[in-house]
């Protein structure tokens, strides 16, 4: 029994530090944008294909804004004058669209992998 519980949290263990490891991202590998007056700045993000991401989006509308990307399948509410993180890639080389849906005429942007 004692066996088969050490052999669990050794599984356990691994798994957690496989999935932190998996889920690490380079410190170099976080880009900003901010969402000001309903528009994406920059409304174009230069970043590395292959490699995974962090997007740091900073809302600073006092209202909330949806940043929702159907390329990278990704949507997150951000609230008046806050911020989110959000995990993209690996990406292959390309432009991957992004809007803020709350306001998609204006609030437009793009990721381009290169």
């Amino acid at each position: 029994m004692k066996r088969v519980l050490a052999s669990v949290c050794l599984t356990l263990v691994a798994l957690g530090a496989g999935y932190s490891a998996a889920d690490a991202v380079a410190a170099d590998n976080v880009f900003t944008v901010t969402i000001k007056d309903h528009r994406f700045e920059p409304s174009q993000i230069d970043v590395p294909a292959g490699k995974k991401l962090r997007l740091l989006v900073k809302n600073l509308d006092p209202t909330p804004e949806e940043f929702e990307s159907h390329d990278l399948k990704r949507e997150k509410i951000i609230a008046g004058n806050g911020q989110a993180t959000i995990i993209i890639g690996p990406l292959k080389p390309g432009t991957y669209k992004f809007v803020g849906e709350y306001h998609e005429s204006s609030a437009q942007g793009q990721l381009v992998a290169k």
